[in-house]
């Protein structure tokens, strides 16, 4: 099948076991990605780690009542 529409598709990829939308739902939710300077990822290297420091920053910021958290998750 010679694909004419678009240059960057090869005759040989074959999608025909392919599903439409497969993820369409799990985009649609959405997802908050942030870029982490690289000083920070070097003190913090994993998401596990970004994590852990954001919720202990996150519990300490709500006992002094700072920036309008109010503890609603």
């Amino acid at each position: 099948m010679n694909n004419q529409n678009d240059s960057d598709m090869l005759d040989e990829y074959d999608f025909s076991g392919g599903v439409r939308g497969k993820y369409a739902k799990r985009y649609s939710e959405g997802t908050n990605l942030v870029r982490l300077d690289d000083d920070v990822v070097a003190m913090f290297p994993t998401s596990q780690e970004v994590n852990a420091i954001l919720r202990s920053l996150g519990d300490i910021i709500r006992q002094h009542g700072v920036l309008g958290l109010s503890g609603k998750a």
